[in-house]
C-alpha cells in the first residue's frame, strides 16, 4: 500500500493558485522586489515526494504479517525521463520532509513573482502613457 505524503496546503496545483496581483506598476514593482529578497533557500532543496510504503518483512510470526505491515518511507522522483525510488531512513526523514518543503516554497515563490514580472509588462505601456500625460 503506498501513501503519498504532503505538505501542501492547498489542493489546487501550483500553476492555478490566485495570487492577488496589484494594478498599479509601483506596487508591482515594491511586492516584485520583496518576493525576490524571499528567494534564497534557506536548506537544501529536494524535487521529490515522500512515500510511505507498508512492508512485509518476511519473518514468520511477526506481527507484520497479520497486520499493515513495517512503515517505510521512499523518495521518487525523475531522472533522466525515469521515475527512481529511493529508500528514506528514519534517520533522516525529518531532514528530507524540510528539504521537500523548501523546494516547494521556492516553486510557489518562483511563480508568484513569475506573474509579477508579467504583470509589470503589461502594465509598462499604460503606466508611460500616464506619465506622459502629467508633464
Amino acid at each position: 500500500m503506498y501513501c503519498y505524503l504532503s505538505d501542501m496546503k492547498t489542493t489546487r496545483s501550483p500553476s492555478r493558485l490566485k495570487v492577488n496581483i496589484p494594478k498599479h506598476p509601483t506596487l508591482i514593482r515594491r511586492q516584485l522586489l520583496a518576493r525576490l529578497k524571499e528567494l534564497h533557500p534557506q536548506s537544501p532543496v529536494l524535487a521529490a515526494s515522500l512515500v510511505l510504503v507498508h512492508r512485509r518483512c518476511g519473518r514468520p510470526g511477526c506481527h507484520c504479517q497479520k497486520g499493515p505491515g513495517h512503515p517505510t518511507y521512499y523518495l521518487t522522483c525523475k531522472q533522466q525521463g525515469k521515475t527512481r525510488t529511493v529508500y528514506v531512513p528514519q534517520d533522516l526523514l525529518k531532514e528530507v520532509q524540510s528539504w521537500i518543503h523548501e523546494h516547494q516554497r521556492l516553486k510557489k515563490l518562483t511563480q508568484h513573482i513569475s506573474q509579477l514580472a508579467l504583470a509589470q509588462v503589461q502594465t509598462h505601456v499604460t503606466d508611460r502613457r500616464r506619465k506622459a500625460g502629467r508633464s
